[in-house]
């Protein structure tokens, strides 16, 4: 007969991992309502609800939906919305001049939300792409996106944003010198206590498609117009050239820094973290949120469960905030205590 033998053993690491309450209690990182933003997409006209394709349960909402949504999502305790336009094609110009109507829907919307919910954050996007019939973030001269042109155009229109009521402007554009303009622009007018949250590690990523979907804002396919947008978002390959965007970012006055997308650039987020004394936001983006729900939808993953595991790892490796298509999810989750 065998008899069971004791390893002598100093260390037992299974030992704190013997129950769900003592696993609860030794956790090191935890999800928290609080670290959530979610990005909405709003449109023009009334009572408009139209879902995205490509990603189950995120909608294009119009202002009278986009302020229940909202409504929705602050009951939930979640902090700040980060909003996006869709706009009519018939407002989209080779130089994105809409971007720059105070009267226009991204105004109206912003507007609208701080009206019905003042302790709501909005964070409003910097970019040309929503509103450039070229489906770029800059303006395009003889095949290529002029910079300096452009980033006069971005200040232009953060103060717009600003005067409409943002909160905190978010430049996605990844022009150079982008922030330092928007931070002088914003002063200049008085908004000195409006915060920026920089897009400083965009990737030229494959994720970004339900986004574009979502926006109709992919790159024209037609002569003079470049195919893709890698000469000013960063190669997927890099690590390093973020640091050096986050401290020019930091340098021109980035209130908040952000990694975009977040879990294939998990050791990206981890060295911002490590690098500098701000906040560190992430975007778990459209594609990410695409690939979970079409698995779950397909039986394949528990969605709650992976869920869970992706943003508990983007948090883990450092991210302060996350922008999440998950968050109306996670919020409800996290106030059910289910996880």
């Amino acid at each position: 007969m065998h008899t069971p033998t004791t390893l002598p053993l100093k260390e037992r690491p299974r030992r704190l991992r013997r129950t769900a309450t003592l696993r609860r209690m030794v956790r090191e990182t935890r999800l928290s309502v609080d670290q959530l933003i979610a990005p909405l997409f709003v449109v023009e006209g009334k009572h408009v609800r139209q879902e995205i394709a490509a990603m189950p349960g995120q909608y294009r909402l119009s202002i009278d939906e986009l302020i229940k949504e909202a409504q929705q999502l602050y009951a939930l305790g979640i902090p700040a919305v980060a909003l996006f336009p869709a706009l009519d094609a018939s407002l989209k110009t080779p130089d994105g001049r809409e971007a720059l109507n105070p009267k226009g829907l991204y105004p109206r919307a912003i507007q609208a939300l701080k009206q019905a919910l003042p302790e709501l954050l909005v964070i409003t996007d910097v970019a040309l792409d929503p509103y450039s019939s070229d489906g770029h973030d800059g303006i395009v001269r003889q095949g290529r996106i002029v910079n300096d042109e452009t980033v006069e155009i971005l200040a232009r229109m953060a103060v717009v944003q600003a005067q409409a009521g943002a909160d905190i402007v978010a430049p996605s554009d990844m022009m150079d010198g982008r922030v330092g303009a928007i931070r002088k622009a914003l002063d200049e007018e008085g908004f000195t206590e409006v915060a920026i949250l920089s897009y400083t590690a965009k990737y030229a990523s494959a994720f970004y498609g339900p986004f574009r979907e979502a926006l109709d804002s992919a790159p024209r396919h037609r002569p003079g117009i470049p195919p893709d947008k890698k000469t000013y978002q960063m190669d997927p390959a890099n690590a390093r050239e973020a640091l050096r965007e986050l401290r020019l970012d930091l340098d021109e006055g980035a209130d908040i820094v952000m990694v975009k997308p977040a879990l294939p650039y998990l050791d990206v987020i981890y060295r911002l973290r490590q690098a500098c004394d701000v906040p560190v936001a992430a975007y778990h983006v459209s594609g990410e949120y695409a690939m979970l729900k079409a698995a779950a939808q397909n039986g394949w993953i528990d969605e709650k469960a992976a869920v869970f595991e992706v943003l508990t790892a983007i948090h883990r490796a450092g991210a302060d905030l996350i922008l999440t298509y998950f968050a109306g999810q996670l919020a409800q989750w996290l106030k059910q205590d289910l996880h």
